[in-house]
């Protein structure tokens, strides 16, 4: 069966099961779906309720996506390492409108260059958080919530705000009480 159909079938019966929590086998149910239609997933990977994903997704091991997230890949890749947590709602682009020419209406000038978007290993990414196209985040980074990530976030950064900014680094010191 093609990746479509096996979207098409997730959108109708896996997409709307009860929360992981609630029901462990609706889990099982979204991660099979998943394995049929995108790149690659994973061993023990959390889809959740309501995500919205197409094929040009590469999930590893031990990573979830939150409830009702939306993944638009616009025929370019996602790749989330391994141990990442994606918040509930987050939004991940591959590409934009374009919006440059005043003379022409947004809605009929295309779409902007599409680029990847690169999540590293055990990164937290909260909820209602946007990552636009072309990041690239890095090993243990925090994306706070209702973040805009316009820029790459390097490795054990804490970012926030509209843009988001590093707001400061984790390491060791931060753990010593």
């Amino acid at each position: 069966m093609s990746k479509k159909i096996w979207q098409v079938l997730y959108i109708i019966f896996a997409k709307h099961l009860p929360v992981s929590r609630r029901m462990k086998l609706a889990k099982k149910f979204r991660c099979f779906f998943a394995r049929r239609i995108c790149k690659y997933v994973g061993k023990d990977v959390n889809i959740e309720k309501g995500a919205h994903f197409g094929p040009d997704i590469s999930i590893d091991d031990y990573s979830g996506i939150g409830v009702n997230c939306e993944f638009y890949t616009s025929g370019n890749e996602i790749i989330i390492g391994k141990y990442v947590m994606v918040g509930p709602e987050v939004v991940i682009y591959t590409s934009m409108h374009k919006s440059d020419d005043i003379n022409t209406p947004m809605m009929f000038q295309g779409y902007t260059k599409k680029l990847p978007v690169k999540i590293g290993n055990d990164v937290w990414i909260g909820q209602r958080a946007i990552i636009m196209p072309g990041v690239e985040i890095g090993d243990g980074a925090i994306i706070g919530t209702n973040a805009v990530v316009t820029k790459d976030v390097p490795p054990y950064a804490i970012v926030g705000g509209i843009p988001a900014k590093v707001i400061k680094m984790r390491n060791a010191t931060d753990n010593k009480e």
